[in-house]
């Protein structure tokens, strides 16, 4: 089921990736390219076989898992950098890349880096459940490492939820907008409570996985269903 899961997000983000090349080429909007291409790398080296590949050439140390923090975080400040100015959200817009944001963004790449160097890494591990040292201290990093990881799309998504919320009242907009903003919505909040599923108990811990590919798709979605949006408005002069 959580393969199945896996594949069907890497498939839905591929695909929304393939759609945008053309307007990419005409260098129409290409950061939302960027967002969709981040989104499906990130999604790739989710999956085992994707993940055990590139940690393998890398050398088997999870610097992989590293890597892939550091592509959400690229997709999570550009997608909300997107939604925030395609909202007209200034003060969303300054939480995630003004000053607060860019420091927010330094401490979290601190918090992840560090611990990550810290901890022995050794053993190509997706999601890094199965180290061979799973000694306290070492099992203590990689929680750190793993809350830091989550901290920032969270933080981002919170930024979102008032000019998404904002959106959704307005019921003047097309229909095609007001669902991308409540796939976005539903999202920012799959973002928000997967930084709190550490607190789910051990048998319930694949929910994760809803929640991660929940969260993914409703970003993912919901910016196509804008874009879609955007593009029926354009044309409507034209129809004139």
């Amino acid at each position: 089921m959580i393969a199945i899961l896996q594949w069907t997000t890497l498939a839905v983000c591929g695909l929304l990736a393939a759609a945008r090349v053309p307007s990419a080429v005409r260098g129409q909007n290409r950061s939302l390219f960027g967002i969709f291409v981040l989104m499906t790398f990130a999604l790739a080296l989710s999956i085992d076989v994707g993940y055990t590949a590139l940690d393998s050439f890398l050398g088997g140390h999870n610097v992989a898992n590293l890597l892939l923090r550091f592509v959400i975080y690229g997709a999570v400040m550009l997608a909300g950098y997107r939604i925030a100015k395609g909202f007209d959200s200034a003060r969303s817009v300054w939480f995630i890349v003004g000053p607060i944001g860019m420091a927010v963004l330094a401490a979290v790449s601190v918090a992840t880096v560090v611990p990550f160097l810290m901890a022995n890494t050794a053993g190509t591990s997706t999601g890094l459940t199965h180290l061979p040292d799973q000694s306290p201290h070492n099992t203590d990093l990689i929680r750190l490492y793993t809350v830091a990881g989550r901290f920032y799309p969270s933080y981002v998504a919170a930024c979102l939820l008032p000019p998404i919320l904002g959106v959704l009242k307005r019921r003047i907009l097309p229909r095609v907008v007001r669902a991308g903003a409540a796939m976005l919505l539903v999202g920012a909040v799959a973002m928000i409570v997967l930084s709190l599923s550490d607190m789910l108990p051990r048998s319930l811990a694949y929910l994760q996985y809803v929640i991660s590919s929940t969260a993914v798709l409703g970003l993912a979605v919901g910016l196509a269903l804008i874009w879609v949006g955007r593009v029926r408005a354009a044309r409507k002069p034209l129809r004139r």
